[in-house]
């Protein structure tokens, strides 16, 4: 698992048992998130220093944003971010990585959802988390159902909720239940249809995606073939149906 340090914004790989406490950033990606590779050449620039602050490409500074709340609010010295902290270059670490996604989520001491789309609210009135567009997207499901404490922030990086403590309204929005909201409930003690229901709503870029974001939600791992298409999804149904007999799964 590859980290960055919040103070020093270096990437650094951990393994096993060695991986230190982090936060994770859930987030819709823009059109100019930052690679692995560009975070490398920024970070290896003798006068990022200077200019750290001050990037062209907005990814740049919703991550530095992140390590600076990570740092501050939370007094923690690592985090992770989907965009720079995978290598996408290397099928291998790709497959690896959203194999392990559910995992990193669950294993994280804070998951902050970022919703850049929500403001921080006039005249008095608290932010409206209802329409944004996080809570359609196919991703960001296990992001929410995954790790115990999420708390979300605005456009302005002002905290606006959390998990916990507004699973009745995140409810309502997502059909997921306030007990696997709450963590009362585990994912795995609902049946498969009500699971796959989740996600009904929900959609992502690439078609292979649909599937392979459910993965941790049914606890299996698979190869990533993109390019197969909606078959990836016929093949989530069948690994889904290798592991016990759920007749619900029939409703997909």
């Amino acid at each position: 698992m590859r980290l960055i340090n919040t103070n020093t914004f270096e990437l650094k790989e951990f393994f096993n048992y060695g991986i230190p406490r982090y936060s994770i950033l859930s987030h819709c990606w823009g059109s100019e998130e930052v690679t692995y590779q560009e975070w490398q050449a920024w970070r290896s620039d003798p006068s990022w220093k200077e200019n750290g602050w001050k990037t062209a490409k907005p990814g740049y500074q919703k991550t530095l944003n992140f390590c600076q709340l990570t740092r501050g609010a939370y007094l923690i010295e690592w985090a992770w971010v989907d965009t720079m902290c995978i290598d996408k270059t290397s099928s291998t670490e790709l497959t690896e990585a959203i194999n392990s996604m559910f995992a990193w989520y669950t294993k994280a001491a804070v998951c902050v959802a970022f919703l850049e789309d929500v403001g921080d609210g006039q005249g008095g009135a608290g932010p409206d988390l209802r329409n944004s567009r996080w809570f359609t997207r196919g991703w960001t499901l296990q992001e929410l159902i995954a790790p115990s404490h999420v708390d979300f922030y605005t456009s302005g990086w002002h905290e606006c909720g959390n998990k916990r403590d507004d699973a009745q309204l995140i409810s309502g929005i997502t059909s997921i239940p306030v007990e696997v909201l709450q963590q009362s409930k585990t994912v795995l003690e609902f049946p498969v249809a009500t699971r796959f229901s989740w996600a009904r709503i929900r959609t992502t870029t690439r078609v292979e995606d649909i599937a392979y974001c459910l993965l941790g939600i049914f606890g299996i791992e698979m190869p990533l073939l993109y390019g197969e298409g909606i078959k990836a999804f016929r093949r989530l149904q069948e690994e889904v149906i290798k592991r016990g007999v759920d007749h619900s799964i029939l409703t997909w």
